[in-house]
């Protein structure tokens, strides 16, 4: 079975928002055994263009329990938070 990696770049609309988000989001992997591999801000952009800034990985089992943890109750609660935040875009990959 192949892992999956769920990755978000994102660029921070409100600090003191993103980071109350952020001190919620374990508390919705614990459920699903992710793990959040790193947290980190763009430092350098060698090809191409990327708009964001800020970057988080987080693995999971397999990509069927990734989309189970996103369309989860404690995770789509904080949907509303997390665009208040910050601009995010959320992508999932197979390993």
């Amino acid at each position: 079975m192949s892992q999956a990696y769920v990755v978000g770049h994102i660029t921070v609309k409100d600090a003191d928002k993103w980071q109350q988000y952020q001190a919620r989001v374990p508390a919705t992997l614990a459920p699903w055994g992710a793990e959040l591999v790193f947290r980190g801000q763009n430092v350098a952009v060698f090809s191409g263009q990327m708009p964001h800034t800020d970057i988080v990985v987080i693995r999971f089992a397999d990509v069927a329990t990734a989309e189970q943890w996103f369309r989860s109750d404690a995770y789509q609660a904080l949907l509303p938070l997390r665009a208040q935040a910050a601009d995010v875009v959320l992508t999932s990959y197979q390993a």
